[in-house]
Parts: C-alpha cells; structure tokens; sequence
C-alpha cells in the first residue's frame, strides 16, 4: 500500500488534431474528481509554444481548480522563476491563497519552459536566458516577498513555497533556503538518489520548514489492465522519444492508435526501455506496487503522479484506480 500522501500533476496535454480548448475544457471534471478522492495537491506545470502541452499559465489553472474544488491544495509545479518578476508571483499566488482559504502551493522552477528562442526573450522582455545566479537570487527575493505585508496586507495565508529540481545543484538551491522539495524523478529519474542525498545533507531549518520534506514526481499510468495501460503509454513514448533526441520541441501528440504502429529506432528502444523502468506502468496491483517501492527507495514523504494521457477519463481511471 501506498502510505505516503498522494497527489496530482496535470499538464493539459494537446493530442493531435485537437485544440488546447479541448485540452483545457475537462481540467474542472479532473479536479473535481481528483478533490472527492481525497488527493493531497493538484499542480499545474509552465509550458509554452509547444504544440503538446496547453498548459502555459498555472496560475490561471490552479485559480480555475481552486474555483471547483473544496479541500485538494492547489498550486504550481512549476511556475518559472525566469519568466515572472518576483514581486508578481507574490502577489498572484498570495491573492490564490486568500480567495482559496489558504489551500495554495507555489512550486518554483528554474527553466524557461520553452525551446524556441524567440519565446524565450518574449517572456523575458527582450533579456537573454537566465544565469544561475538570477535564479538564486529571483528565489531569495520572492521568498523575502511572501513574508512581506506589501503583497497583501491584512493576515493572509502565505503561499507555501517549494522548490522544483531535476539535478543535485538544484536540490542543494533548495536546502540552503530550508524548502520543500518537489523532484523531477518523471523527467531525470537517474538523478534521484544523488539529488535527494544532497538535499537532506545540506538542509538548514527555516521558517517554512524545521526538517527536509521531499515530494517525488513519477509518470504514471494505471489502467484495469496491463495491456490497456500500455496503450495509452504509446503517445508520450513517441514524444519521449523525440525529446531524448534533442527533438520535440515541435512534435504534437499521437493519438494512442497512431503511436500503436509508430517504429522507433532500434538505438531508441533501450533508452525508452530503462526510463519507463523507473517510471510506474500497469494495473493497479503493479503500480500501486511500485510507487509504493519508490517511497521506500526514496524515503519521499510524498508522491505525485503526472498522468502524461490525453484523455480525461483515462486519467480520472488512473486517479481512481490508485485511490482504490
């Protein structure tokens, strides 16, 4: 059994042939859903210009959950510390916060979400990609915002504020400034152990936490059978597999039955082969099994799924079927 909190990253991924509307048009249903079965938290990520993924604003996205949901925290995972003035996301996530009663995460990331070049100075206003130094200290500074009663006077709930992380470096940003951590193991899972040691070892209590808390992120997909489970797998195993050849950037999304025919190179399918055996595929007894084998491998005080299928119901089956 899986006795760790669980709880939910949603992407609005777009499938081919669709618009973001019908990505984005069943994201009440999902949170609705997701709230009645008693997840933890459900965050939304940054994404833009990707033909993939409709999901470029979570702040819009988690205020529009928080909207139709009562008890689930909502927040990002991540909003992109490059693209946003701090000050803003202080503010932005402290209004959340006091139109949610206080159910609101900030998640921080340190990337730009974004592949193409022009994108990336359009949300930067002009600037050049951000230097690990301005991440630092974009971090800094909207932590010294969230304690500030310049953002929203009158005792509002302050945000909590996390970490994303993919890399050791990443992880040590975080527990120099005492945050919880939300890590990447869906997208760098070889990087887990390193990155989790790092984070516990360089710990330092703050205010927001006396103790490391570490949030896994693991793609899952879980099915009533195997088999079934392993079709709606086919879409983001052709987009993974672009993307791990330094493509997809501009790939859509197959529709399962077209990724079913879909060849992939003979030097592709023991790279796909070892992500996925990280990853949680299959019936509920499997998957269940597995995530609960990584909370013990990890020592996670918490586990998120990401549900990388297009279909809405597909993914409210795997939410239920892992609540079961």
């Amino acid at each position: 059994m899986i006795d760790v909190p669980l709880s939910a990253l949603e992407l609005a991924l777009v499938e081919a042939g669709q618009s973001a509307t019908a990505a984005l048009e069943p994201l009440s249903s999902v949170a609705r859903r997701v709230d009645d079965l008693g997840y933890h938290r459900l965050w939304f990520a940054e994404h833009h210009g990707s033909p993939a993924i409709a999901s470029a604003s979570p702040q819009v996205l988690a205020a529009h959950a928080g909207a139709v949901t009562s008890r689930v925290r909502v927040g990002s995972g991540g909003v992109l510390a490059p693209n946003h003035a701090p000050f803003a996301l202080a503010e932005q996530f402290g209004t959340l916060s006091a139109l949610t009663g206080g159910r609101v995460d900030l998640g921080v990331g340190r990337g730009p979400g974004a592949l193409d070049p022009e994108i990336i100075r359009a949300l930067r206003r002009g600037g050049e990609p951000a230097q690990e130094a301005d991440y630092h200290a974009d971090v800094d500074e909207l932590v010294k915002h969230l304690g500030s009663d310049k953002v929203l006077p009158g005792g509002v709930t302050v945000p909590e504020p996390w970490l994303l992380s993919s890399s050791p470096a990443g992880a040590e940003v975080a527990a120099e400034r005492g945050l919880p951590i939300a890590f990447a193991h869906h997208i760098r899972p070889d990087n887990t152990a390193a990155s989790l040691e790092r984070y516990r070892e360089k710990f330092q209590p703050s205010k927001w936490r006396s103790q490391p808390y570490v949030l896994l992120c693991v793609e899952t997909i879980c099915a009533d059978t195997e088999a079934e489970a392993e079709y709606l797998s086919g879409p983001m195993n052709v987009l993974k597999s672009h993307l791990l050849t330094g493509g997809g950037g501009d790939q859509p999304m197959l529709t399962p039955e077209e990724a079913a025919g879909y060849e992939f190179a003979p030097e592709m399918v023991p790279q796909l082969e070892h992500f996925r055996a990280a990853q949680a595929y299959g019936e509920r007894e499997q998957v269940q099994a597995r995530l609960a084998e990584l909370a013990k491998q990890t020592g996670a005080d918490e586990i998120m799924v990401t549900v990388p299928v297009f279909d809405a119901k597909a993914r409210i089956r795997c939410y239920e079927l892992l609540k079961e």
